[in-house]
């Protein structure tokens, strides 16, 4: 059931906590930052969280005005959650969380890595030449996106690109392990796990751009 529990404190951080401190909240949030998902995708990026959970954090978090719901045009016609004006407000938030979170040593790892949650490193460690701009497919698992590199950093949607320049299919856990080293790729490519398109030293000056 939605929980209604409350910290009953004025002050504006408690209140923050009152939206958004229950478990799984933040992390919905964090999933929909690039773009609205489907209920399935949110479960399968949220592997611990029951079908359960996820319903219950995704009803509170549109009773709050943190999330809305609403069905895609046809012929898709299915229903997606997106995150309002104000629920964008918190990307901030989210985001110097990861900060300071990456500080600490992981707990365990076989943790689950999501696909969003490796694009928004990529994004915030990645320091492309803003002398080359670029655009990027990168699919990872069953879903795509389109980065583009300008201005120095990376810009990311949700969705196919009209065109690129190269392209990336993988996991995220691969994603991962090439961002710390790119001469895993010939060894991803050749296991099946990595398929590039397109212009490869292109897509190696994004991979590379990162700074851990």
């Amino acid at each position: 059931m939605p929980t209604s529990r409350s910290y009953h404190d004025a002050c504006g951080i408690a209140r923050a906590l009152d939206v958004l401190g229950e478990r799984w909240a933040l992390l919905i949030v964090r999933e929909l930052l690039f773009g609205p998902q489907r209920f399935a995708e949110l479960r399968a990026a949220l592997p611990q969280a029951s079908s359960n959970i996820v319903t219950d954090r995704l009803r509170e978090l549109v009773a709050q005005g943190v999330v809305a719901r609403r069905q895609l045009p046809a012929p898709a016609a299915s229903w997606v959650y997106e995150l309002t004006p104000r629920g964008r407000e918190a990307e901030p938030v989210v985001l110097a969380l990861g900060d300071w979170g990456g500080g600490l040593p992981p707990r365990d790892g076989t943790a689950a890595l999501s696909a969003v949650s490796m694009l928004i490193y990529l994004r915030s460690a990645a320091r492309t030449d803003p002398a080359r701009p670029a655009v990027y497919r990168m699919q990872l698992g069953a879903q795509v996106w389109t980065l583009r590199s300008a201005d120095g950093t990376v810009h990311i949607t949700q969705g196919e690109p009209a065109g690129c320049d190269a392209g990336l299919a993988t996991d995220p856990r691969t994603l991962n392990r090439l961002l710390g080293d790119l001469a895993e790729m010939d060894a991803a490519e050749q296991a099946g796990l990595a398929v590039v398109t397109g212009d490869r030293a292109a897509l190696h000056r994004l991979l590379g751009a990162v700074t851990v």
